[in-house]
């Protein structure tokens, strides 16, 4: 907390309060103030009868009185609560930051109420609107777009969650998808897409071998177990775990 204390600031509020209490505060800045009396003063120069009675410091209650008195008239000035030191930051010289930044606090709050101080900053005025009833019930049926419009928006370009990403190599001479949008059959939507050449998950690989003599496989052809009787039969078919049949031309 010392080192924020700024040397500075000390000597711009010590020619403000000389300057409008008329009274030298002495070579230690916070020793001077610390019996209350030229701070009684002050705030009496700024908003005359907020202290009504000063302390001669005799005592050390004399003097903590005196720092209270203080206080509770900034208060009614106008400085927040959270700007104002306790009496203990200045008498026991515990923290003479927080007793600096009340004094600018004080000062700024003078400047916003039209006293020519050159310290602190003059804080906002505060702007109170009012408006008719009617106008705030008229507002209650504006949606505003954070609650779900759909005005200028579209969902070009969005894939499903979890989807995989498709990818187009022109190298392999594959077709160029349609666009970036374009969803497997397994989501949900036939365009721009077939089930050409797919097998069922788990079924064997049809091999085709000329010197046997056996017929060419038909890889366009969909069964029944995809979801599509579209040019597919069930000719040759056998049920799952039946053993195969061999045919030999020469034991026929």
């Amino acid at each position: 907390l010392a080192q924020k204390y700024d040397p500075q600031r000390e000597r711009e509020l010590r020619a403000w309060i000389e300057g409008t209490t008329g009274r030298r505060i002495g070579d230690s800045f916070m020793d001077g103030l610390k019996d209350g009396v030229i701070l009684c003063e002050l705030i009496n120069k700024l908003q005359p009868g907020s202290v009504q009675k000063v302390n001669e410091p005799v005592q050390n209650w004399h003097k903590l009185e005196n720092i209270g008195n203080f206080l509770r008239a900034i208060t009614r000035y106008g400085v927040k609560p959270h700007d104002i030191f306790e009496a203990n930051d200045l008498f026991e010289n515990t923290n003479h930051t927080q007793v600096q930044s009340t004094l600018i606090a004080l000062a700024s709050q003078a400047k916003t109420k039209g006293n020519n101080v050159n310290l602190g900053v003059k804080y906002a005025e505060k702007q109170q609107r009012r408006f008719h009833p009617e106008k705030l019930r008229e507002g209650r049926n504006i949606i505003g777009l954070q609650m779900g419009t759909n005005k200028f928006a579209s969902q070009q370009g969005m894939t499903a969650y979890g989807t995989r990403r498709h990818l187009y190599d022109p190298k392999l001479g594959t077709d160029q998808p349609l666009d970036q949008a374009t969803i497997s059959l397994q989501m949900g939507t036939n365009k721009g897409a077939s089930q050409a050449g797919m097998t069922a998950p788990g079924t064997k690989r049809q091999i085709f071998e000329p010197a046997l003599g056996m017929e060419r496989c038909d890889t366009m052809t969909i069964g029944l177990q995809m979801g599509s009787n579209k040019g597919a039969s069930q000719q040759g078919m056998t049920v799952y775990g039946l053993p195969r049949q061999v045919y030999d031309p020469k034991y026929c």
